[in-house]
């Protein structure tokens, strides 16, 4: 590439006109999908509505997916608390886990799962956090993969993410905030 695109690219970006990944595109590098993860039960970075949390009915959220990559054949979907950091390690509140979720479905509806997706034994836990001040933030991670994956019900997040190891093709995330009056 001549050095006056690269700096002609370089300015645009500056200006904001064009992104990182278009940059790295035309370097040769990689550009990811935007892969998107989407609700209309809260705004990404929100506030939970009771009914999503412990503290209320505890429903499931439903989701929809786009602008996956081909190839994709699954997806997998783990939540967590951030704000927490358990037994001295960098360890977090783990609230839910879904694989398998069929990458037709375009989605997760509200309280359910489609047919052929797992989940962990105890399934959905919405947001609990203690009585206080402060939000905790719950962070909805979605995998794109290119593959179907054999893990039980019984699984945890490092097994779950180890089966993933090199069958992921993209990435997305979502955020929920929640706090309980104290």
């Amino acid at each position: 590439m001549s050095r006056n695109v690269l700096k002609s690219m370089m300015a645009l970006f500056a200006a904001g006109l064009i992104t990182a990944p278009a940059v790295e595109a035309q370097r040769g590098g990689f550009s990811l999908p935007p892969l998107l993860m989407e609700t209309n039960a809260f705004p990404d970075g929100g506030i939970v509505p009771l009914r999503y949390t412990g503290a209320g009915d505890n429903v499931q959220p439903g989701f929809t997916f786009s602008n996956a990559p081909a190839g994709t054949v699954s997806y997998a979907l783990i939540m967590h608390d951030l704000d927490v950091a358990m037994g001295g390690n960098t360890d977090d509140i783990l609230h839910w886990m879904a694989w398998n979720i069929p990458a037709s479905a375009g989605g997760i509806p509200e309280g359910r799962l489609p047919d052929g997706s797992m989940q962990t034994e105890r399934g959905y836990r919405g947001p609990g956090a203690p009585p206080g001040p402060r939000y905790h933030h719950y962070l909805f991670e979605l995998y794109a993969l290119n593959a179907m994956l054999e893990v039980p019900t019984s699984a945890g997040r490092n097994d779950l993410l180890a089966a993933m190891a090199g069958k992921v093709v993209a990435k997305s995330a979502y955020v929920g905030r929640f706090r309980r009056e104290g």
